[in-house]
């Protein structure tokens, strides 16, 4: 808001704003039902770990006792460190009306530093942190299904299944998972908690009953053990880390899913997680010391329990994997929105597939291409170890980028003592890290091209929105209202016009062609601007008299907020006759600004983006050189 205007020509939202209000629904939700929502919606992709974990890490490494006990000691800690004390206990306290994430941590860094090099720093690790999480959901998907299909070889008279066989079923399951998508999860939602539950039980239960049988596996809870496995076995044995951090692999979503639950169900649900997979993951190596030649040791141990409860099982993971998925592709669609509203990306259409779940949005140009990536990567590594390779990286570098934004912003507060925390838990992210580059030649290199897509886009985009906002040359207000009133005193078309514009003070060049150049002067003529805030929700309206006859009309909104653009004119008493924008017809020899002017030619200009009534639109294009 302009420091010039009054508070009278603020106009709060009517009460109907708390429906609009994504975290409305955190209050209603009981102590259980909390915990059992949070299983279903954060922890399917960290709940699915144990499927392939430690299949990967001993395909590296052999399994003799104190290797497992090394191995499963390292496991528990990086859980304790990565997850409940980097995301569950410091990133966590840091939140914006409730909502998590890197663009949230942006937007708290951003209101405590000057600008300059810090802002720009902090702003292109922003970038690269959304990059990598879309990246990550390309990864995950794949891994997960694939993985619980494996799954199938264990079965009698299956064990000779093709790995092209098992490959068809996992893109089969994919592509069913994406189709669906357009429906909304909505009601799929209410079934993952419970299921997530069965899951979490499954791997508790099966846990216990194998720890049972060597229950000196429980000495690897000490750090001793992870430390020594370290020290003995030099730079092979840092570079396990590159597959240890599999095990924490989705613990950044309890950070950036705190929006749709809040906090404390987040929270407690994970403590009963984190003891089912730290039995899981113990009963694993117990099953590995006893059978040290085991392959899919998660499956393995299953069968070897109950091997009539096998097929049962193997259905609830791929139940589990695909819920795992599905949480993940829902996590792709937030951020991309929230990327969409702070303008670091292009327009996109958006779907509401829920009258009451704000999270539950569809974005089809994400969709497929997804669902196109997962298939690739399915196709390219074809097994699940081989996948590993991948996977890794781009989580590593998300939890890093987290960390070094987290210690920043503790710097600058009153909560100082956490720095020395942060800091300590941001060394072992950037050593993790390290140890992933590694991977870089065996295919962890994927993930940085996937993750470069978006990377790139973002930087096009804003980049070149600036400069074709430099080159469009707008007019400031008082020199177009010279001109304007001498048009509007001659004589006016009957009814209300509505232009669309960046910024109420600045006049764009369409607006100038129309009303200048063309004589095409309302009644009421109206200047609307959107305005998105950094804060998550909340709609404010500001309402003011230009000229007569000339008015603006800003709306200021949170980046997640759903707009119903008409319906807030009529409440506020502007019935629009037509609605005109401007359209940008870019020429340019820079290839760069090439590239940017093909991609806002194929993205959905700002009117399409809002759903406007198309019989009231009258688009104006404006030749630029940029």
């Amino acid at each position: 808001m302009p420091e010039n205007e009054s508070p009278s020509s603020i106009k709060s939202h009517p009460p109907a704003t708390h429906q609009l209000s994504g975290n409305a629904h955190h209050g209603g939700t009981s102590f259980w039902g909390g915990i059992i929502k949070s299983m279903g919606l954060v922890f399917g992709d960290i709940g699915t770990s144990p499927i392939y974990t430690l299949t990967v890490i001993v395909a590296f490494t052999r399994p003799t006792p104190d290797n497992v006990y090394g191995i499963l000691s390292l496991i528990v800690w990086t859980l304790l460190i990565l997850v409940s004390v980097e995301y569950a206990w410091l990133a966590m306290s840091l939140g914006r009306k409730g909502e998590g994430g890197t663009i949230v941590l942006r937007e708290i860094l951003v209101r405590m530093l000057k600008p300059g090099r810090q802002l720009a720093f902090v702003t292109f690790l922003s970038y690269i942190g959304v990059s990598l999480l879309l990246g990550d959901g390309v990864i995950t998907p794949a891994i997960s299904i694939l993985s619980a299909v494996e799954g199938m070889h264990l079965i009698p008279g299956l064990e000779e299944l093709s790995q092209a066989v098992v490959v068809s079923i996992a893109v089969a399951i994919a592509i069913g998972l994406f189709i669906f998508q357009y429906k909304g999860t909505d009601k799929v939602a209410r079934a993952f908690g419970p299921l997530m539950v069965l899951w979490f039980l499954a791997l508790t239960v099966s846990g216990g009953i194998s720890v049972a049988t060597h229950p000196e596996v429980l000495k690897a809870l000490s750090p001793w053990y992870g430390l020594h496995f370290l020290a003995s076995n030099g730079l092979p044995g840092f570079f396990v880390l590159s597959e240890v951090i599999l095990c924490a692999t989705g613990g950044e979503a309890l950070y950036a899913d705190m929006g749709h639950l809040g906090r404390k169900p987040i929270i407690r649900a994970w403590y009963f997680v984190f003891v089912a997979l730290v039995i899981n993951y113990l009963g694993q190596g117990a099953y590995l010391i006893i059978h040290p030649d085991a392959e899919n040791i998660l499956f393995g141990m299953v069968q070897w329990e109950a091997p009539l409860l096998y097929v049962p099982f193997l259905i609830l993971t791929i139940l589990a994997t695909v819920i795992a998925s599905q949480a993940l592709i829902s996590g792709v669609y937030s951020i991309v929105y929230q990327a969409i509203t702070t303008r670091l990306l292009p327009l996109m259409r958006v779907s509401y597939t829920s009258t009451h779940l704000k999270s539950q949005i569809y974005i089809g140009t994400v969709n497929w291409l997804l669902l196109l990536l997962v298939i690739f990567i399915m196709l390219l590594f074809k097994r699940s170890e081989n996948l590993a390779a991948a996977y890794g990286l781009a989580v590593t570098g998300t939890m890093a980028i987290t960390g070094v934004m987290m210690t920043m912003i503790f710097a600058r507060t009153t909560k100082k003592w956490k720095v020395p925390i942060a800091l300590f838990v941001t060394l072992v992210d950037f050593a993790f890290l390290t140890a992933n580059l590694n991977k870089l030649p065996h295919g962890g290199y994927w993930s940085l091209v996937i993750g470069a897509i978006p990377l790139v886009t973002i930087l096009l985009w804003t980049k070149g929105q600036r400069a074709l906002y430099l080159a469009l040359r707008p007019l400031d207000l008082e020199t177009f209202l010279t001109s304007y009133r001498q048009i509007y005193e001659r004589g006016r078309i009957p009814g209300t016009g509505l232009f669309f514009t960046r910024e109420a003070p600045v006049v764009p060049p369409y607006v100038i062609h129309c009303m200048l150049r063309s004589n095409i002067v309302y009644e009421r003529n109206v200047f609307i601007s959107i305005v998105r805030t950094d804060e998550p929700f909340g709609v404010f309206f500001c309402q003011e008299e230009i000229d007569p006859g000339l008015e603006s009309f800003q709306i200021r909104a949170g980046y997640m907020e759903r707009l119903d653009i008409e319906q807030i004119l009529r409440d506020n008493g502007i019935r629009e006759k037509v609605i005109f924008y401007g359209i940008e017809d870019i020429t340019t020899g820079n290839p760069a600004w090439r590239l940017f002017a093909i991609l806002k030619r194929n993205t959905p200009n700002f009117v399409q983006f809002n759903q406007l009534p198309a019989s009231k639109l009258q688009g104006v294009v404006t030749r630029v050189e940029m």
